[in-house]
């Protein structure tokens, strides 16, 4: 498994709007994988990859895999005379997770590391009830050390991200930013899979942008390929931790891909759905089907473009989402990469 590959996908900063350096590296890293690779007008990075059945007649059918390569994070608001950072999310964020955090400030001139906190008192003057209030993620200031400078360094719309490098902890992978860095590494390595096989579909890959605040880019990418089938790679929750009932777990670590046939902003495609798991039993590639009550995520845009596509998600349960300690099972991600290079094999 390439763990380098999604250390650098993960420790490489890109909040919606600033996904250039993402972008980047995977140009780098997809030489040679692609017929075609092209950058569209709001920033994501679309590869096709032709039919390799030179005696297929007709048009090949589209398959499209969607990889946001954004990552949460913040855009700074304003600077205070005094070199006070203040900012605005980008993405969900949970503010019980934002205490004391090290973070980094991407500007004209360079990264620059800072410190994440609430505006107000520290707790050794702070009375039972101010301790009790959890402040909202507007409320949090970066102080970057440099004082007055900062004004002269930093820009509003410079993007911040949590700085936290990634690490392996036993059978799992722990890192800020695996939603959806999963997914671009699984958009790579699934191709690298195929290597000389002689596939009937025509493949686009889109790593696209803006997927945090609203699937943006998934939507352009969708209707620029008009895709007949979309795959949307993503992150889901994992809540087979202590404190969550049974039934909202979602996934359990260790048990395979998610096979995801609904959340709030599409139902997977019934025939695909039982594709899919027929393949996954046949090769005996661990799943579980999987929902969510809420959220999201870039199958929906694939389904609902032009004059639509069938769609499914194939997902990674992830442990602690939306926080710098999410956490993946190798297990789970292997076999995200063993059926999306099976199903795109017979596709």
């Amino acid at each position: 498994m390439n763990i380098d590959l999604l250390r650098r996908l993960c420790e490489t900063p890109g909040v919606p709007g600033h996904e250039h350096r993402v972008r980047d590296l995977i140009q780098a890293e997809i030489k040679g994988l692609f017929d075609e690779v092209t950058v569209d007008p709001m920033g994501s990075l679309l590869c096709r990859r032709d039919s390799r059945k030179a005696s297929k007649k007709g048009t090949p059918k589209k398959v499209m895999l969607l990889c946001h390569m954004d990552e949460i994070g913040f855009l700074v608001s304003h600077v205070t005379d005094k070199g006070f950072v203040h900012v605005q999310p980008v993405g969900g964020f949970d503010a019980r997770n934002l205490f004391s955090r090290r973070v980094l400030v991407s500007t004209d001139e360079g990264d620059f590391k800072g410190v994440m906190n609430p505006g107000g008192k520290p707790i050794h003057i702070s009375s039972p009830e101010e301790r009790k209030k959890v402040p909202e993620p507007k409320e949090f200031v970066i102080d970057m050390g440099l004082g007055e400078k900062t004004k002269e360094i930093v820009k509003v719309g410079d993007m911040v991200t949590m700085d936290e490098p990634l690490i392996e902890v036993g059978d799992k992978v722990v890192s800020k930013a695996l939603d959806n860095r999963i997914a671009c590494w699984l958009g790579i390595e699934a191709i690298r899979g195929l290597g000389k096989a002689k596939h009937d579909c025509e493949i686009h890959v889109a790593f696209t942008c803006q997927e945090e605040v609203g699937l943006r880019g998934a939507r352009t990418a969708s209707f620029a390929i008009a895709p007949d089938i979309g795959l949307g790679i993503d992150t889901t929750l994992a809540c087979d931790t202590p404190g969550v009932p049974e039934q909202d777990r979602t996934t359990v670590q260790g048990e395979g891909f998610g096979l995801h046939v609904k959340d709030s902003s599409f139902i997977a495609d019934r025939d695909l759905v039982k594709e899919i798991e027929a393949i996954a039993v046949k090769e005996k590639i661990p799943f579980q089907r999987t929902m969510l009550a809420a959220g999201g995520q870039d199958g929906a845009a694939a389904q609902q473009a032009a004059a639509g596509a069938k769609a499914i998600g194939i997902v990674v349960g992830t442990r602690y989402i939306h926080t710098v300690t999410e956490m993946i099972d190798k297990g789970d991600l292997q076999a995200a990469l063993d059926i999306i290079v099976a199903y795109l094999k017979k596709a």
